[in-house]
């Protein structure tokens, strides 16, 4: 990779939780060796999408697979969920692009300890579970041109969230690493990313769970160098 690229990231966000995607944004930029590009998944910037899901649990739920079209079908991009922390450089994440996928994920293959998570949602288990709250798309992948604003905002979330438009063979696998579901998985301080996808610990029922800790560390690093 040359000197002058970067790593392109879209990010969930829902004002509800703004201070979460503020705290992973301090993360990234933390640790990252390159420039980074962000942007976050803010429903009024999206231009030419109008959200019709009404089963959604928060604003990015759909938006997410805009990002090809957002990366005008170029290159390599990242999705992340706005509610986790990333411990390493992004740049390491990028490298691991595999040209012959259409995108790569981490496979989950788990049950949900919890039938609820932050603000009241209910917890289903489902099919591809949480496979796709980390992408790295291809963004330029043929099958993906389908993804289109009006398209995506017709579509059922089974068929986005399994990644119905793809073959099986063409959705590239992750290490689970990138996407370690705190809570849910046994305690991995070092993870690469720390997903808390039952509930950030910017909520109070959630400021005891299991990686908060790290989580509210990172937060305090938002109000480093400020006078008192």
């Amino acid at each position: 990779m040359s000197e002058n690229q970067k790593v392109k990231i879209y990010i969930g966000f829902d004002q509800r939780e703004s201070v979460a995607y503020h705290t992973f944004v301090q993360s990234l930029i933390d640790h990252a060796s390159i420039p980074l590009d962000i942007t976050p998944l803010a429903m009024r910037t999206l231009k030419g999408y109008e959200e019709k899901h009404k089963d959604k649990s928060n604003d990015f739920v759909y938006s997410r697979f805009l990002t090809p079209f957002l990366n005008d079908f170029k290159g390599w991009a990242i999705f992340a969920d706005g509610d986790m922390i990333c411990q390493k450089d992004i740049k390491e994440l990028l490298d691991l692009k595999d040209s012959s996928k259409a995108l790569q994920v981490v496979k989950h293959d788990y049950k949900t300890k919890a039938n609820q998570k932050y603000l009241g949602n209910i917890n289903q288990d489902y099919p591809r579970k949480n496979w796709s709250s980390v992408i790295l798309w291809n963004c330029e992948h043929p099958k993906h041109k389908i993804l289109t604003p009006d398209f995506i905002a017709n579509q059922t979330g089974k068929y986005l969230h399994r990644f119905s438009w793809l073959e099986d063979q063409e959705i590239g696998e992750l290490p689970q690493e990138w996407n370690w579901l705190a809570t849910e998985y046994p305690n991995n301080e070092q993870a690469n990313i720390i997903h808390y996808t039952l509930g950030t610990p910017c909520f109070k029922d959630y400021r005891e769970t299991e990686m908060a800790d790290i989580w509210l560390k990172k937060h305090d690093r938002l109000n480093d160098g400020m006078e008192d």
